[in-house]
């Protein structure tokens, strides 16, 4: 798998917890997140997840807010944005996911992103400690703090 830049500048895979704080307002690391991802845009970064990230994304707003119209309100604001690239998910890389799941105690969702992420070779951001902790060792793995 191969992945030229739309622009200049870097890839980095975002994980699902990432952009649920940036979509959630009341979320603890709403600006935190927003401030790094305005960051890395302003510098040419394309932010990349497993297209499972849509599904992901509006089963966590719409539990977080309780509301399914904005979920598919932020699902719609994921869509539009140019700056996210969303990988497929082939059967090879569901069979990676799926080892590195079994591997490192990954729960299945989080396998997704850290397949993605070895298999470019990029980093992973996240602010899921579980997922961050257990794919330490694999890949290289970067968190936003909260302010």
């Amino acid at each position: 798998m191969t992945l030229r830049p739309i622009q200049e500048g870097k890839f980095i895979v975002v994980d699902a917890s990432v952009w649920v704080a940036r979509l959630v307002p009341q979320d603890v690391f709403y600006e935190p997140v927003k401030a790094w991802m305005a960051a890395q845009r302003a510098e040419g970064t394309q932010f990349l997840a497993p297209a499972l990230l849509l599904a992901e994304v509006a089963g966590a707003v719409s539990r977080r807010c309780g509301d399914a119209s904005l979920a598919l309100e932020a699902i719609q604001k994921l869509e539009k944005l140019t700056g996210l690239r969303l990988v497929e998910m082939d059967n090879s890389l569901l069979r990676e996911a799926t080892k590195l799941a079994a591997q490192l105690g990954l729960r299945g969702a989080d396998s997704t992103y850290v397949a993605v992420a070895s298999r470019l070779d990029l980093p992973l951001v996240t602010l899921d400690t579980d997922q961050r902790e257990r794919a330490a060792g694999h890949i290289v793995i970067q968190t936003i703090e909260a302010a």
